[in-house]
């Protein structure tokens, strides 16, 4: 098994028991590359983090910062995670919002006309949504944080209802202070 991604990059791997449910993550040499969903067993986690998981290393003690940061956002700690990232194989526009989602504060929302503002494309909010829609590091950048104008919820890979959980977690969090 070759446990090497393209740009020769080792990865590692782990799953981990948060209070929201089980959360799996993918690092490479370069930096964080994936973060999933929560999700109610260890298996759907698997499922979820994909054939790259596959090729990583199993490495729990490698990545125990991550895990600690993760655990601690779930509950009701802020996450601020400032390692490096691994956007491999990103275009120039979608890192772009992503970084752009990443200064979105804790407990604070924000709309996808803004974020297309906040990277010089006032025209681009769609095109921003579809960007958030293939983020591959759900909390870490914090794309539940992006509303449409109106202030409605719509459109998150982990699904509405788990948009709804993050961002009422992070408001309660904030009111606790």
């Amino acid at each position: 098994m070759n446990r090497k991604t393209e740009l020769n990059q080792t990865l590692f791997s782990a799953i981990f028991h948060t209070t929201a449910g089980w959360i799996g993550i993918i690092s490479s040499t370069g930096g964080l590359r994936r973060v999933t969903f929560p999700h109610p067993t260890e298996g759907e986690t698997r499922h979820e983090l994909g054939p790259e998981a596959e090729l990583a290393f199993p490495s729990e003690g490698r990545l125990q910062e991550i895990i600690t940061l993760l655990r601690g956002y779930f509950s009701g700690k802020p996450l601020d995670f400032y390692g490096c990232l691994d956007f491999d194989g990103a275009t120039t526009f979608r890192r772009a919002v992503w970084e752009a989602t990443r200064t979105i504060p804790y407990g604070e929302t924000r709309s996808y006309a803004w974020v297309a503002a906040q990277i010089g494309k006032p025209k681009a909010a769609r095109a921003v949504g579809q960007a958030l829609g293939e983020n591959p590091l759900p909390i870490i950048v914090p794309c539940h944080r992006v509303l449409a104008s109106d202030g409605s919820l719509c459109g998150f890979g982990g699904g509405l209802e788990m948009k709804k959980r993050l961002l009422e977690l992070e408001i309660n969090a904030a009111d606790k202070r």
